[in-house]
């Protein structure tokens, strides 16, 4: 205030907007320096628009798989799992249990499959015993009728002897009849001892006869008891084959029954236990994954990726990808190489990507089909500081492609690529 009334208004605002110091004012750059730094920095854009490249390159999905191939054992019916019969990385053979699942129907009478089971078996008993009887009963016919043929045989020696003793006699005594008739002609003996000593031959001749016809008789009798023999066992064998042949409709039975009553997953070749889905007391329906089993023989790692329809012409076998692992994140452990072996030359089919955790769902958004690609791992590269990293079939994965490579002008004029497409005619006029 006191300023104010001493001095005017004019000197107290020079007082207060003067300068401290002297002002120092800049001359701009020359214009030659100008240009000519910025016909330096055009030149350089255009030549690394023209001459620089840039690859383009897309991610895909990608999953670890192991050659041979793990098997997936599924379900054959739903059921419940009763009991656990391996470990997850057991070393199984071929035909090993691994699961029992249980089938069984309950009604009101009870378990049908249970009740089942002891019907056949009883039947089965039953059966057992028929059988035993009926070869009981064969032995004891059989040995009847050996009893029998040996006495008749026996008694067939006995006539024999008797047959050639009377034989003897009658030709003893037919020479005597002879001597008689001699004796008679020369007046030595009468007609009455001739017609006694006939008498006694004809005798001697018809006991000969009876003798023979015992023998015959004998001979028959036993071929009769060896063909009664034979019969007897036929019978008995037909017999107890029938009765085999109903065993074996009851054993059928039975394993029907009891596969409807327990069912049990065996390995189908010796392997390793990969994984194991279910455990017990768990519910599981037709075609549920059970058990994952890796093959017993030398395998390889594999990844297995899904290769749009837009990439496949600018993907070629033996080129290199970058792979990263879900369980290892890139972040941390970088990128993996890996080379590309195999790819398909039709696209996948539903029912074989259905067969993939990594491979695109019918239920997600997808442009295109999808061409399935086998990529060869770097086992020196699988590890981080030294430390080997374990890989699993099933595994979670990332893929970088790396597609076609332009010059970043070409890049720069995509839009007018598009708009070129969009209004040109017939390409065959």
């Amino acid at each position: 205030m006191l300023m104010s009334a001493l001095f005017r208004k004019e000197v107290a605002t020079q007082q207060q907007t003067q300068w401290l110091g002297k002002a120092l004012l800049l001359k701009g750059w020359p214009l030659w320096i100008t240009l000519s730094l910025t016909s330096t920095f055009l030149v350089l854009l255009l030549l690394f628009l023209t001459f620089a490249n840039y690859t383009r390159r897309i991610n895909v999905s990608a999953e670890v798989i192991t050659q041979p191939y793990t098997i997936n054992l599924f379900s054959p019916q739903q059921g419940v799992i009763s009991k656990l019969l391996v470990k997850n990385g057991q070393q199984v053979a071929a035909g090993t249990p691994l699961y029992k699942i249980d089938v069984s129907q309950i009604s009101q009478s009870g378990n049908v499959s249970t009740s089942t089971l002891d019907a056949i078996n009883k039947q089965k008993l039953q059966l057992d015993n028929i059988i035993s009887q009926q070869r009981n009963n064969k032995q004891a016919t059989l040995d009847n009728l050996q009893q029998q043929l040996e006495q008749y045989q026996q008694a067939q020696i006995g006539l024999n002897k008797m047959v050639a003793s009377a034989r003897q006699g009658l030709e003893s005594m037919g020479k005597s009849l002879d001597s008689y008739n001699v004796s008679l002609k020369k007046g030595l003996i009468t007609t009455d001892q001739l017609n006694n000593q006939r008498y006694l031959y004809y005798q001697q001749q018809s006991s000969f006869q009876s003798l023979t016809a015992q023998v015959i008789q004998q001979s028959l009798q036993i071929s009769n008891l060896q063909s009664q023999k034979v019969t007897k066992a036929a019978e008995f064998d037909n017999q107890i084959s029938q009765s085999l042949y109903q065993q074996q409709t009851l054993d059928r039975d039975l394993a029907e029954a009891n596969a409807r009553n327990l069912i049990i997953i065996t390995a189908p070749t010796a392997g390793n236990i990969s994984s194991l889905s279910v455990t017990p007391g768990q519910m599981v329906n037709t075609g549920d994954s059970l058990v994952q089993l890796v093959p017993e023989s030398e395998h390889a790692f594999y990844l297995v990726a899904w290769l749009p329809d837009a990439s496949r012409p600018y993907v070629q076998l033996g080129e290199k990808i970058n792979v990263s692992y879900a369980a290892f994140p890139f972040q941390k452990y970088g990128q993996f190489p890996g080379k590309i072996i195999s790819v398909a030359s039709a696209p996948s089919t539903a029912k074989e990507m259905s067969g993939y955790v990594s491979a695109p769902r019918q239920n997600q958004v997808t442009d295109g089909s999808y061409f399935k690609a086998i990529v060869a791992l770097d086992k020196g590269s699988l590890s981080w500081h030294g430390q080997p990293l374990a890989l699993s079939s099933g595994m979670q994965a990332e893929s970088t492609l790396f597609l076609e490579k332009r010059p970043l002008y070409q890049w720069m004029l995509s839009p007018y690529y598009s708009l070129k497409k969009s209004i040109t005619g017939p390409v065959n006029e």
